[in-house]
């Protein structure tokens, strides 16, 4: 059964209705020099695109490396960076390890380093904030719950903001702030024993640290969606937590997009009866004051943890020749939802289909889930028997392998997408899901190039086991606990391999260009290969979590994969035209930019090393 909706805003008669907001609008953001990467995905959109275009598909194939930057305290523990650097007027500012430097990005040469005490800044990034009148521009960034601004030009803590440089959060934010329009929006993380409310988004003023605002991310009583909460399970609520590594800001609206999480607990929801607003949802808010416009929910009372682990790309679409402003959403439930960012609609379709019911004591999984009508998923949603991998895809050892794990497991149990976790029990096979804990996609967002008229995103094709038993420590909220068979995912180690290979027929990772003025695919790879497999079965993809740049000399530039290459494709065909290995795994988005002499580079973070690349 499929039930066809135009009105995404919430499930099941808990529509919202949109609302007026008297949005400030905000003065015109200048434009950002071509050679500039000044903030996580480049620019407040999210677009992860570079107008260079220097580098292009007749002459990437000649890239070098150019100079390395160690991130890592000699005799400190593994840093294990994910961070996406910036670029301003040639400086490049990173967190590194136990402090923040200001490199020349040319040479890799240190300018300043500001060492960080009582704790390690985040090893996400930094945001940036130009200065106003004769307050200068400042690096801002945070250590746990502490917000910290230092000067630009020097590194030294901005006596002007918050109690000499630095605020306190109440609530840890282990990634990168949003800085735009002299405001600073930071999310939330979710340390085990905290109560109420800490899943929260907040925003504070660049100028002086001051808090702005602070957005309920589990509806309070009088607020939209407070009534798809059962009885009082909205209070003291964990979890719903806005966690992405960056955030999105359409400029001209003032309108800002926030993801936020699943619930908690999680695999177990019978003390939360309801759609559980605005869990697994982007939220668009006014930047300004936070006040609440419209919201797009990915599950209804999610079981999975499958929430949109990025925000939003923004862009715009001409659909019968008048210009959309939309978005593009991923969700680690492997689909992507294209809304019109303006009201929260979708652009090609989401129907509430019908899922699998949960048979755990207590539990009412909810019957229906919006499943975009296009694009189709990003990453497997099901699994069949006949799915299992065999020695032609791969290698009679893993085969063998595989078929050992799922028998001693006494079978597996997949009822298409959602499939919930079943109640343990005597013969009872164990739950998959696809995508697993870790998706579909993850937080490396998505990238696009406007003049294709694509959207990229990275995916990966892991399932994850498990099965609900009574908890040894019951109570009222959690009488039920997540289990495994031991190993919690859909993988097994082969002699020789540097990395667990999936279960299933590959491809196990993917790269995805989405056609945004049709929502269809205009061209899909598996990215990554498993080299230990013979030749011509190598091409399987592997698992990846961040995801890809794109600029204007036709490229599309990403790592992630858990192969340790980085690689060149060419934009409209995702053919593959220059590949290095790293090091280390490359687990971060890359960046490209160009020094103060104008030679454009291309940096990756791999693990514990900065890496750059340029022409000869």
């Amino acid at each position: 059964m499929r039930r066809s909706r135009s009105i995404p805003l919430s499930a099941f008669g808990l529509l919202a209705l949109l609302q007026t907001v008297g949005a400030q609008n905000a003065p015109a953001a200048k434009p950002i020099p071509p050679g500039d990467w000044p903030m996580h995905h480049r620019d407040t959109a999210g677009s992860g695109h570079s107008p260079l275009a220097q580098i292009t598909t007749a002459n990437v194939s000649t890239l070098t490396r150019a100079w390395t930057y160690r991130l890592q305290t000699e005799g400190a523990a593994n840093v294990n960076s994910q961070v996406t650097p910036i670029v301003i007027g040639g400086v490049m500012y990173v967190p590194a390890g136990d402090r923040v430097v200001a490199l020349d990005a040319a040479t890799g040469t240190e300018k300043w380093r500001h060492a960080v005490s009582g704790g390690a800044p985040s090893r996400r990034g930094v945001g940036y904030w130009p200065g106003e009148g004769s307050t200068g521009a400042r690096i801002i960034f945070t250590v746990g719950r502490r917000l910290i601004a230092i000067d630009a030009a020097t590194g030294t803590l901005s006596s002007g903001f918050g109690a000499n440089g630095e605020v306190d959060l109440g609530i840890p934010y282990n990634s990168v702030p949003l800085v735009h329009d002299n405001v600073v929006v930071v999310g939330a993380n979710t340390p085990p024993g905290t109560q109420g409310g800490i899943g929260n988004p907040r925003a504070y003023d660049a100028r002086t640290g001051a808090k702005r605002w602070e957005f309920s991310s589990v509806p309070q009583p009088g607020q939209v969606g407070h009534d798809t909460w059962a009885g009082d399970s909205w209070k003291d609520r964990l979890g719903a937590n806005a966690w992405p590594f960056y955030f999105t800001v359409d400029g001209a609206r003032s309108t800002l997009y926030i993801p936020l999480a699943s619930p908690i607990p999680g695999a177990w929801g019978g003390d939360r009866g309801g759609a559980n607003l605005f869990g697994n949802s982007v939220v668009a808010v006014d930047l300004q004051t936070g006040k609440y416009k419209w919201h797009f929910q990915t599950i209804h009372h999610d079981l999975w943890d499958a929430d949109p682990p990025a925000p939003p790309g923004l862009f715009d679409v001409v659909r019968n020749g008048k210009t959309v402003p939309a978005l593009a959403l991923t969700t680690k439930s492997g689909y992507l939802y294209l809304l019109n960012r303006e009201t929260g609609q979708p652009l090609y379709g989401v129907e509430e289909r019908k899922v699998a019911a949960s048979n755990v004591p207590g539990e009412k999984a909810f019957a229906t889930q919006p499943i975009p009508v296009k694009p189709p998923p990003l990453a497997r949603t099901t699994y069949r028997n006949e799915d299992l991998v065999t020695a032609a895809d791969t290698t009679p050892e893993h085969a063998a392998a595989c078929s050992e794990f799922v028998q001693k497991m006494g079978g597996v149990k997949n009822e298409g997408p959602f499939t919930p976790w079943q109640l343990r029990g005597e013969n009872t096979p164990w739950s998959l899901v696809f995508p697993g804990g870790l998706g579909g996609a993850n937080w490396g967002g998505t990238a696009s190039d406007p003049k294709a008229g694509l959207v990229f995103a990275v995916s990966q094709d892991v399932g994850a086991l498990g099965g609900m038993q009574p908890a040894k420590q019951a109570t009222p909220t959690v009488p039920f606990d997540k289990t495994t068979p031991g190993r919690g995912t859909f993988d097994v180690r082969v002699q020789g391999a540097d990395m667990p290979w999936p279960c299933q027929k590959p491809p196990w990772g993917r790269l995805t260009a989405i056609n945004t003025a049709t929502g269809n695919v205009a061209w899909q790879i598996p990215l990554g290969i498993t080299e230990q497999l013979p030749a011509g079965r190598q091409n399987t993809g592997r698992p990846a979590l961040a995801g890809p740049i794109a600029t204007a000399g036709g490229l599309l530039f990403v790592a992630s994969t858990d192969d340790n290459r980085f690689r060149a494709l060419e934009t409209t065909t995702g053919k593959e035209l220059w590949i290095t290995r790293l090091d280390r795994r490359g687990n971060a988005n890359p960046i490209t930019y160009t020094s103060s002499g104008g030679k454009q580079f291309v940096a990756i973070v791999a693990t514990d090393t900065l890496v750059t690349y340029a022409l000869p």
